[in-house]
């Protein structure tokens, strides 16, 4: 239920906000909106105020703003309420509201995370302190508590966390020798690791060794409103570059396609970080919304940065493209888009049933 729960509401936000940005801006502009609808059909809401039909489907995938006259596949009136009556800048502006909004989403949730909640975690520099413990993990079993401190690996000294880590992940389901500070009293033991599956870079699956214990922190880096605000800009254009960087890298090749995830991987990131706390879920729709900003700028038909490139042609011709172009090249881009869905939907069931 957690993980449903989360899932609608990270994905209802970002609809939400992305179908607001084409709603606002189109209104201003003087375009008739006929309907607002968050998720695909069937309704379970669908409710009419003045012109617009607003509208909640039970499949929550996706929404969408209907405007007058907005598909020049169909007849229109030539009304100047009519989304094809008005200027190419207003109807650019309608188009890119979307991706701008969800841009903007992103930075004010990292605001609000940075003003309220703080930055990075803050933990011993020069020790490596026991958080949290796992129940029934090896480090339960191995009988570390919570305030201890590790002190060596296998013989090894370990100063940092990262360092501990990096010799237990070598070491799946094997034994390890520890050592570790208890109230001023030195014990050892050996204890046999569990196996982790981490995620790699190429999209598939490691095992790893894991112990079963975060590292203690001491709070978070708390900043004033002006240097939330720095660290909320820089958050934001963090992820954009990272985001524009991955795609990229899929698009050439260098990153395989099992590292690409649908519905059912968002819903279980949703889940997974709902149950760490508001902090990591909130984090995860400001990543999410950027995400969502690049993919509909790509200059793909039928996607927000398809529609901005149909106006560019426009404006360089001096009138649109017949309509048998613009369906060609929207045929193509539903393929490409289809394709993709595809994709990532088995790359999802893959994680599910396969285990990769």
């Amino acid at each position: 239920m957690v993980t449903i729960a989360s899932f609608i509401f990270v994905l209802g936000i970002l609809i939400f906000i992305h179908e607001l940005g084409h709603f606002l801006v189109a209104k201003k502009a003087g375009i008739r909106v006929e309907k607002f609808s968050l998720g695909f059909p069937p309704n379970i809401f669908k409710h009419k105020v003045g012109d617009t039909t607003y509208c909640i489907g039970l499949i929550p995938l996706g929404g969408y703003v209907k405007m007058a006259g907005d598909n020049p596949l169909e007849e229109t009136a030539g009304a100047p309420d009519e989304f094809l009556s008005k200027p190419i800048a207003h109807r650019a502006a309608v188009i890119f509201a979307g991706p701008f909004m969800n841009y903007v989403l992103a930075m004010v949730v990292s605001f609000g995370l940075f003003a309220f909640g703080g930055g990075e975690f803050i933990t011993d520099p020069d020790r490596v302190m026991i958080g949290q413990i796992q129940p029934d993990s090896p480090a339960e079993l191995a009988g570390l508590q919570t305030g201890d401190q590790i002190i060596s690996v296998d013989g090894h000294p370990v100063s940092s966390f990262d360092s501990l880590r990096y010799r237990i992940y070598a070491k799946p389901a094997q034994a390890v020798e520890l050592v570790w500070l208890h109230d001023n009293d030195t014990l050892s033991t050996s204890a046999v690791t569990a196996v982790r599956p981490l995620r790699n870079a190429e999209g598939g699956v490691d095992s790893v060794g894991q112990l079963g214990f975060t590292e203690m922190t001491l709070g978070r880096v708390q900043y004033s409103l002006g240097e939330a605000l720095v660290q909320a800009v820089n958050d934001t254009h963090w992820k954009v570059a990272a985001t524009a960087f991955f795609l990229k890298e899929f698009i050439t090749g260098n990153i395989s396609s099992k590292a690409v995830g649908g519905p059912i991987f968002i819903a279980q990131l949703s889940g997974e970080q709902a149950r760490r706390g508001a902090y990591a879920l909130f984090n995860l729709i400001a990543l999410l919304s950027i995400n969502l900003a690049v993919l509909n700028v790509l200059p793909i038909p039928i996607l927000d940065g398809g529609h901005l490139v149909f106006l560019a042609i426009e404006k360089i011709r001096g009138k649109t493209l017949s309509i048998k172009a613009r369906t060609w090249a929207q045929q193509i881009g539903l393929v490409a888009i289809l394709g993709l869905i595809l994709m990532v939907t088995y790359n999802d069931i893959a994680r599910l049933f396969l285990g990769y």
